[in-house]
């Protein structure tokens, strides 16, 4: 597989999964934007280590949340970079509870943060995309929004929302030949991930066949397959990568 000469923006790109996919995008020779709404150190150390392979790239401070600010964050990447070729959107909150406890702010924040971003940025993408009658978006969803799990009804919502969309638009940009996939993650050793204690993961590995925890590179490795030639006649796609939990 090979990226040369293709442009790339990362949403949630400081780290975990989105850092894994910048950093291989970058590797098969993408320039990318890497896109936080925090983390400004630990974004730059990702565009230091993308450059260090001979890549462009740029760090882009927005909270995507918000329709302006994911607008801002296209045209930003289009013009450092010098186009857009592929979109991952993988920018994510959880705030987990049940739900006669959940909180109305908790449910809106994840619903905009993982959803509404998701509708933002690909409709500001998808209008440069078709211009140009190519590109490749990649949106990170979740086991949980295939199977639903208890306490994340918020989180569950979010991610299953975009599954549904990301159906919906494939359908609409194909005759553009804009291909849109979906990744859904199962446990992934994350910064979430190691903030479990022994018992909480002794209980998640019992659910999942291959009793381990995946990568953030098992994701990135899907990720630049979608977003590769290779991929050329795959669209509406929901693809699990989750040690076997949803066979």
């Amino acid at each position: 597989m090979k990226l040369a000469g293709k442009f790339a923006l990362v949403t949630g790109a400081s780290r975990g999964i989105g850092k894994a996919c910048a950093l291989k995008l970058a590797e098969l020779g993408a320039d990318v934007a890497v896109n936080y709404s925090s983390s400004k150190v630990k974004a730059e150390e990702v565009v230091s280590l993308i450059r260090e392979m001979g890549r462009q790239a740029v760090a882009i401070k927005a909270d995507i949340s918000k329709q302006e600010e994911a607008e801002a964050l296209i045209e930003e990447t289009i013009k450092s970079l010098g186009g857009l070729d592929i979109l991952v959107n993988n920018a994510g909150v959880a705030r987990d509870s049940l739900l006669i406890r959940m909180k109305e702010e908790d449910w809106t924040k994840v619903l905009d943060t993982n959803l509404s971003s998701v509708f933002f940025t690909t409709k500001s993408a998808s209008k440069y995309m078709m211009k140009k009658r190519r590109g490749r978006i990649i949106n990170i969803s979740s086991v949980v929004g295939v199977s639903g799990n208890a306490g994340q009804a918020n989180y569950a919502a979010s991610k299953a929302g975009i599954i549904g969309f990301s159906k919906s638009v494939a359908k609409e940009l194909a005759p553009r030949n804009i291909l849109v996939n979906v990744i859904a993650p199962g446990f992934i050793e994350t910064d979430m991930t190691d903030a479990l204690t022994e018992q909480q993961k002794e209980g998640i590995l019992s659910v999942v066949p291959l009793k381990k925890y995946g990568k953030p590179d098992d994701v990135a490795n899907l990720a630049v397959f979608l977003a590769s030639e290779e991929s050329k006649y795959l669209t509406g796609q929901v693809i699990n990568v989750d040690g076997g939990m949803n066979m």
